[in-house]
């Protein structure tokens, strides 16, 4: 795992400042703890940051061909790269190296651009081609590694954080408006907009070419659910355990200590039990738990622990977990709602002192459908079906009033979240599900300003457009597509990305292993969602490697307990950040609309903890990245 950084000049005679180069490095220290590396040649310079995994001894970048004349930065893991290493030495190309990094210059050589598509891993990476002048980003097929980009007055800049461009001052640091409304939306900024004017993600499943001036952005991967395979239900879980178990395998290859994250949930517990069958020496695992009940899941977690005897180790998040806030949005770079940030932190930091690759089950819910509004969307057919009359003005209408809890799974909350979209059609009505503040609730929060520059803004298009591309008959699979490229890519991803490079952590997930998810993919939608059972042919697949307990739980997610926490041991906090002097100044918000989400959500009558969140996050970013003309760390609050 790796941190990749550099400029190009369009104009030949410019030289790129090494100086500059180096600055860019030191941002991303964390990702690479043990080697830096620079290529600086005129127009052209690019930079590296190493954490150390395969080929420790030479596996220093940057790495080139035989001649030179191709360079690459790479941050990430090839896991076929053994496999594409025989094939190439066998057309005559020679190695220096024992990395997986080299073996994408000569398949480049050999393939050009297509040599993408042999790559089977989680990457981003930057090659650049002297003889054709061409530079060329990549990213993975789902997104695990990131990467953006900025292009200004005939100079293109990347990094695999913003905060590495951000070091060219050249570049202004302007806020998006339209990313904003977005954040607000979703509680991340989609791609391929950031929340910087200018500056750009690099979309999962693409590469550019920045060649002569132009930049051209390809596809070169896509899920396709129209394809359904012609299998019996035995054969599909035959292939599904065989599978997961080889993408679990193929990431156990490393030079350093490996662990796992241990949630108690089915998908870190098969990734456990397949890793147990593959090691000798016991698992080393890592778990996380509250000291509020409906938030703590320590207790799945032990019992994999102990049926699979393996080496575990545990942290409880408390309240004061939040004195990691300002780190949080130092490395997140953008606004980042998903709370659930906090206890990835945590677990992250936990298994860095002892091992440096840990997998996790990442993927599994959008594979195998194991979301509750999954069968919640099946749910609501049915109740869409009860005459309109009844259910708006009595269930509706009784349902309104009802308090919500700040419990996990509190009952009342959960049914006012259905019954307002169950009535929608099915897009409009999972977008209102995904949805932190809605368009309603905007035009109260906006100030009037605000709503005229956005005017123009449909902030439910991102998802309007998921649901176009969705190569899908069945709606179930339509969900699952639009969750795998946009949920997980954007939040999912990006937290585990962050978090885990935070404490030089690689995280590896099998169940994003592209085999896996493009043979879940032609499994029949209803082996996926059967009735009301979520992953039913995962966990067929699994019953005879894992306890019933687990096989049988509850879809559980990685909540926090933000609502009691802004109740209670924060409330102080949140009044102080939100309605400070320097948050009215922004122009965004109405002061006495964010003041009236403050006291419904300590009395209890509506849960905002995670709008009070994401708007606590944004002004802590605005103090952090725009006050600041120096970024020289996270902020002292």
């Amino acid at each position: 795992m790796c941190g990749i950084c550099g400029k190009y000049y369009f104009q030949e005679d410019k030289r790129v400042e090494e100086e500059l180069i180096k600055r860019m490095c030191q941002t991303l220290v964390h990702r690479g703890p043990d080697d830096e590396g620079i290529y600086v040649d005129r127009n052209i310079g690019l930079g590296h940051r190493r954490l150390s995994i395969i080929d420790l001894a030479t596996g220093k970048q940057p790495i080139h061909n035989e001649d030179k004349s191709i360079w690459i930065v790479f941050n990430g893991e090839i896991y076929n790269f053994l496999e594409l290493r025989s094939f190439l030495e066998k057309k005559g190309h020679k190695f220096y190296t024992k990395s997986d990094t080299e073996t994408i210059v000569h398949l480049y050589e050999e393939e050009g651009e297509n040599c993408i598509k042999k790559l089977r891993g989680m990457f981003a990476f930057a090659l650049w081609d002297e003889g054709q002048k061409k530079l060329i980003l990549a990213r993975d097929r789902v997104g695990k590694k990131p990467l953006f980009y900025t292009l200004s007055n005939k100079t293109f800049i990347f990094a695999s954080e913003i905060k590495s461009i951000l070091q060219d001052l050249l570049i202004k640091k302007e806020v998006s408006l339209e990313s904003l409304h977005s954040y607000l939306t979703y509680g991340y900024i989609p791609a391929p907009e950031t929340i910087f004017r200018g500056i750009k993600k690099l979309p999962p499943a693409h590469f550019l070419i920045v060649q002569k001036g132009r930049l051209r952005l390809k596809r070169y991967w896509d899920l396709n659910f129209t394809k359904k395979i012609n299998l019996t239900e035995q054969e599909i879980v035959e292939q599904v355990y065989e599978l997961v178990k080889e993408a679990v395998k193929i990431r156990l290859i490393s030079d350093v200590p490996l662990g796992a994250f241990l949630s108690g949930g089915i998908d870190s517990s098969i990734v456990v039990a397949l890793m147990s069958q593959l090691v000798s020496e016991p698992v080393k695992t890592f778990s996380i738990g509250f000291k509020e009940a409906s938030f703590d899941e320590l207790k799945y977690a032990q019992l994999i622990a102990k049926h699979f005897r393996t080496d575990h180790h545990e942290f409880i998040v408390k309240p004061d977990a939040l004195t990691i806030l300002p780190e949080l949005i130092w490395y997140f770079d953008e606004p980042f709602a998903d709370s659930s940030a906090i206890p990835t932190y945590y677990v992250a930091k936990m298994t860095r002192q002892h091992v440096t690759v840990a997998l996790n089950g990442d993927g599994g819910d959008e594979a195998f459908a194991g979301y509750e509004r999954y069968f919640a969307s099946r749910l609501a057919d049915y109740y869409s079906l009860i005459p309109a009359a009844l259910r708006e003005n009595v269930i509706e209408q009784l349902v309104k009033n009802l308090p919500e809890s700040t419990a996990k799974k509190g009952f009342f909350k959960r049914l006012k979240r259905f019954v307002k979209a169950a009535g929608l059609p099915s897009e409009e009505r999972y977008t209102e599900w995904m949805t932190t503040f809605s368009d309603e609730m905007k035009s109260f929060l906006y100030t009037s300003e605000l709503k005229e520059n956005l005017s123009h803004v449909n902030s439910s298009s991102f998802l309007k457009k998921a649901f176009e591309s969705a190569q899908a008959g069945d709606f179930l699979d339509k969900l699952l597509y639009v969750d795998t490229v946009t949920y997980l890519p954007n939040d999912l991803l990006v937290k585990m990305d962050r978090m885990s490079m935070v404490h030089s952590l690689e995280a590896r997930s099998p169940f994003l292993d592209h085999k896996v998810m493009e043979f879940a993919a032609a499994i029949p939608h209803n082996l996926k969602l059967k009735r009301m059972t979520t992953k039913y042919i995962l966990k067929k697949a699994m019953k005879n490697l894992l306890p019933q307990k687990i096989i049988s739980r509850g879809k559980a997610g990685f909540g926090v307990p933000i609502g009691v926490w802004f109740k209670e041991e924060l409330k102080e906090f949140a009044y102080q950040i939100l309605l400070d002097k320097r948050a009215r100044k922004r122009g965004y918000f109405n002061s006495k609309f964010i003041e009236q989400l403050l006291e419904e959500h300590i009395m209890g009558k509506i849960d905002h903890g995670n709008r009070i969140w994401a708007l606590l996050v944004l002004e802590l970013w605005h103090q952090t990245f725009i006050d600041r003309a120096n970024l020289a760390g996270p902020l002292i609050v």
